[in-house]
């Protein structure tokens, strides 16, 4: 298996057919532009509307929100969209992606973005009011756990961690993960085998 192609890779080995297509989102209007070489290239995935749909910050402490494996942006981007006074940080390792994040947030105009490449926590230095997450399965348990355990170390007080995953892909052990780490889990929502998860640092 060649995993150069995939989009959990820095540099997928793809040839570029760039599309760009409308979407909406927490009942707003967004255009997209993905390519080969990216997670769910022809619509924002199941999971990912899932979360969004049911991502909490009525709660939160004041701060940045950290949108962890953001891909083309559209978690993070439609988070900043209704959390204008916040900074949303989007993160991934693969290149093709943080370069069409950063022109979706231009042409949606997003500027309370921070996007930039992180493998896994490597480059994150602050401390977040949130962690949301629909974590690439497909790079295996290893990376996914790894995202769900840094978050702790990456939360402010009272700060919480929401994830997307299927039940078929794992949701039950990483709600034990996260009760582990955090002491608590609560399943948000349960929508076609799609869990969102979510945990508190108390």
């Amino acid at each position: 298996m060649n995993h150069d192609q995939f989009y959990y890779s820095t540099h997928p080995d793809v040839e570029s057919e760039p599309i760009t297509w409308e979407y909406t989102l927490l009942g707003r209007n967004f255009v997209f532009t993905s390519d080969n070489g990216v997670f769910s290239k022809h619509r924002v995935d199941y999971g990912s509307r899932v979360l969004i749909a049911n991502f909490d910050y009525h709660d939160l402490p004041a701060g940045k929100i950290l949108d962890m494996g953001t891909g083309y942006g559209p978690i993070g981007l439609a988070i900043a969209m209704v959390q204008p006074k916040r900074t949303v940080d989007m993160v991934d390792v693969n290149e093709i992606a943080l370069a069409l994040a950063v022109k979706n947030a231009q042409v949606n105009h997003l500027d309370n973005v921070h996007i930039f490449a992180s493998d896994v926590y490597s480059n994150i230095t602050d401390d977040y009011a949130a962690i949301v997450t629909n974590p690439p399965v497909r790079a295996g348990k290893k990376v996914v756990d790894a995202m769900i355990s840094g978050a702790i170390d990456h939360l402010k007080p009272t700060g919480t961690l929401t994830v997307v995953l299927q039940k078929k892909q794992g949701a039950p052990s990483t709600k034990k993960l996260m009760t582990r780490l955090f002491g608590n889990c609560e399943i948000v929502k349960r929508d076609k085998g799609y869990y969102i998860l979510k945990s508190v640092k108390n």
